[in-house]
């Protein structure tokens, strides 16, 4: 019985890995495509010696296995959120332990925000990068094909966005073995040109980067700009750990991953070692001619795949906004009946897409994308870095000496990285900086407005226990059925409440007020899902608690509420809303231009009813102008 258990959980471990090849690694293991190529850009002024290719392999070498296998595998992937990872798992597990102090709480949560925020470049400029990269191999295959690269590219990415509403669940199982024979053609390619240069494996010597840095200085600050492509897409082993786990992340890198991609590089700088012309297309030059062809179709689908991954996290990353209440409601489509994960932003997708579509217009080729790639990557290392050592501190009671050994070099490497990529705004650093900038505003104006639209609301009613005394002994007239109120709060009582006394002179025999509360864990036990309590006879509060990474379900809220003693007939139920009329004002509060930007917010967030999966043939909603 042991040995078959043991057996299964092996095999399980073997799936989960194999499965975490096609989801994971997509970024990471395309950056061989463009990486070292960039590394030697005519720019850098960088000439091809034998020094030269070791010091930049070293230096590699050891930002993958710093960043990479250090940071983010041994250290980072150890702050899980009940098996969650991302930086917004990360952003809860770090204000569950930072208790005291408002302005800290404050700079947390900016902290965490701008770096949720600036995943949404990365997820534009990744796909475009990566499927151009990848298409410009034709260029190599035959130079007549130079003028389609640009259409194929365009034509690749339209065909990929499309297909997002049917989800990844069906063509999901081919993503792994795909990765698998990619990481094998990297690491057969990079063998094979080893074996010409075998000296270039000596670039796992630290000295030959630091003497590189020595040697070059300045230059070799600028060249980290472009290693820094070798470890873009280190955070999705984090970020994708609450789908695989940590184990089979752990074993598909350092079993496969890490040495494949240690393998590749070092074959191109044992090419470029043995012919310098090489260094317009390393990558593709590594392959002998009649393999070109399948290689670049084997690379687009690699960077299709890489493509997918940044998507669904963009997706995923949305929906956690929503649902810890930075940004406003939207349509989120299931695409799978098994997997809760797998979903669909219609809204997202076309802005994804139209932003993808202009930025591989505007570069037109992965070098001058690769200007632009980099800057977001490196600041967001930077925020999970001080929010991981936050977590190491408070809520893993680490001793300060401990914490502040382990921050510091991450902190230095990944500034250093930052310094370097920030020398290249001007040449393109400013899309994912703007990107970002754009989206941390929506997120912090929508945060902010939701509060003070609250508090606006609770000025403007009562509290809770003075309304429920002054309705008994029958001075109010009941009709029967029973109404269920939507609120965000039970000390007061909700608008929709109150108007519907002014204007209908009644209330149902039955009353609920409802609320709805994400926590700052992932899921929810539905032993925990749902809180009742009786405020007075047939008048009820009802609290639903749901993860960030859960879509609410109110009908199915109810039905639960039979095992608690509260039945509800659907048919009998009605469910009242309030919508509010929002007017940007110059009372105290905001900025007008952001007063602005969250009306027309709130007047394009999906309708409530949509969201909560709320019978619309059961819904009456009341209105109220408010004044921000």
């Amino acid at each position: 019985m042991q040995a078959t258990a043991d057996h299964g959980h092996k095999s399980s471990t073997t799936a989960l890995s194999l499965g975490a090849l096609g989801v994971v690694f997509g970024d990471i293991g395309t950056s061989p495509l463009y990486a070292l190529k960039e590394c030697f850009h005519a720019s850098h002024g960088i000439p091809i010696t034998h020094d030269n290719v070791l010091g930049i392999l070293s230096l590699i070498f050891w930002s993958i296995t710093l960043v990479v296998s250090l940071k983010y595998i041994a250290f980072i992937m150890r702050a899980d959120n009940n098996g969650e990872g991302g930086i917004m798992a990360l952003l809860a597990l770090t204000l569950r332990s930072e208790h005291k102090g408002a302005v800290r709480r404050r700079l947390l949560i900016m902290t965490g925000l701008f770096g949720a925020a600036l995943f949404f470049g990365d997820g534009i400029i990744t796909p475009a990068i990566s499927v151009l990269s990848a298409v410009e191999g034709l260029e190599i295959a035959t130079p007549v094909l130079k003028p389609f690269i640009l259409p194929i590219t365009i034509s690749v990415l339209i065909t990929l966005f499309v297909i997002q509403r049917f989800g990844t669940g069906s063509v999901g199982r081919w993503f792994g073995p795909v990765m698998v024979i990619w990481f094998t053609t990297l690491a057969a390619m990079g063998v094979a040109n080893i074996s010409r240069y075998p000296h270039v494996l000596e670039a796992v010597n630290p000295l030959w980067a630091i003497s590189f840095v020595a040697e070059h200085r300045f230059i070799a600050f600028v060249t980290l700009g472009a290693v820094v492509l070798t470890i873009t897409g280190g955070e999705a082993l984090y970020a994708d750990m609450g789908h695989f786990g940590r184990r089979p992340i752990r074993l598909a890198w350092f079993y496969l991953v890490f040495p494949a991609l240690l393998l590749n590089y070092s074959g191109q700088g044992a090419l470029l070692l043995t012919d310098p012309s090489a260094v317009e297309n390393p990558f593709y030059r590594l392959a002998p001619q009649w393999g070109l062809l399948p290689l670049v179709v084997l690379s687009t689908l690699a960077t299709v795949i890489a493509s997918q991954a940044v998507i669904s996290g963009v997706f995923s990353i949305t929906r956690q906004a929503v649902q810890l209440g930075y940004l406003p409601r939207m349509h989120i489509q299931h695409t799978s009946t098994k997997e809760i994960g797998q979903i669909y932003i219609p809204a997202v997708n076309w802005a994804l897409l139209a932003s993808i579509i202009l930025l591989v217009i505007t570069f037109q080729s992965s070098s001058n994308l690769a200007s632009a790639y980099g800057i977001a990557v490196t600041l967001t290392m930077i925020c999970d870095t001080i929010l991981a050592v936050v977590v190491a501190r408070k809520l893993w009671n680490w001793h300060p000496v401990a914490a502040i050994l382990v921050a510091v070099p991450f902190l230095l490497i990944d500034l250093a990285f930052f310094g370097a990529t920030s020398l290249k705004v001007l040449q393109g650093g400013w899309f994912p900086l703007l990107v970002g900038l754009t989206a941390f505003t929506i997120m912090s104006t929508w945060k902010q407005g939701r509060q003070l639209l609250f508090r606006r609301l609770a000025n403007e009613t009562m509290p809770l226990g003075l309304f429920v005394n002054s309705i008994g002994g029958g001075s109010v007239q009941t009709v029967p059925g029973t109404a269920v109120f939507m609120t965000g709060s039970h000390q007061y009582v909700p608008h929709a409440m109150l108007h519907n006394m002014k204007h209908n002179k009644i209330l149902h025999e039955r009353n609920a007020l409802l609320t709805l509360v994400t926590r700052d864990i992932p899921f929810v036990d539905d032993a925990e899902r749902v809180v009742i309590s009786e405020v007075s006879h047939n008048f009820y509060l009802i609290t639903g608690y749901y993860g960030f990474k859960e879509q609410p379900d109110v009908p199915a809220l109810l039905a639960s509420c039979a095992a608690k003693g509260l039945e509800f007939d659907m048919m009998d139920t009605s469910f009242f809303l309030s919508r509010e009329r929002i007017v940007a004002s110059v009372a105290p509060g905001m900025a007008m231009w952001r007063e602005l930007l969250f009306v027309a917010m709130s007047r394009n967030a999906a309708a409530a009813t949509d969201f909560f999966q709320i019978p619309t043939n059961r819904v009456v909603e009341l209105g109220t102008q408010i004044e921000l």
